[in-house]
């Protein structure tokens, strides 16, 4: 098994990072890369949503089906994929930090066939490169002085 881990400490308070990142609808207007999700299951938010995501990858579009299979509000998000040959579990936690968030994602690939553990090492560099990316999107989105309170 491989991962990816990548923190970020964000000037926001703990339920607007948890918000952005746990709710596919809020991530994708932080993440610019991301240019359109398509639901696929009646639920929209925590456990059970399923959903397509289509992004930028390379300069090229990428769509990959996704689930949240585990939910703790303003805690953790954790959701799952299988694409390329291996399965993808990734989980967001947020936590007090000050008067901010420390925002953490890991990324766990867990590779299903022969090329997929082959490519596996090129393939986590451009992960975490895009992983870096989405995070620091993420952060700028948190931080903008005009941010919606809670539903």
């Amino acid at each position: 098994m491989a991962n990816v881990t990548v923190t970020r400490r964000i000037d926001a308070p703990v339920h607007v990072v948890f918000r952005t990142v746990a709710h596919v609808e809020q991530f994708s207007q932080a993440v610019p890369d991301i240019l359109r999700v398509e639901f696929l299951s009646e639920v929209k938010s925590g456990v059970g949503a399923r959903f397509r995501e289509t992004r930028m990858m390379m300069g090229r579009e990428a769509s990959t089906e996704l689930e949240v299979t585990e939910y703790v509000e303003n805690e953790r998000v954790r959701i799952v994929s299988e694409a390329g040959g291996a399965l993808w579990d990734t989980v967001f936690t947020v936590a007090p930090a000050g008067e901010g968030t420390e925002l953490k994602m890991v990324m766990d690939a867990r590779p299903q066939t022969t090329s997929a553990r082959m490519t596996m090492p090129l393939v986590l560099g451009i992960v975490r490169t895009a992983v870096e990316k989405d995070m620091d999107a993420v952060k700028a989105f948190c931080e903008r002085p005009s941010q919606p309170a809670p539903r």
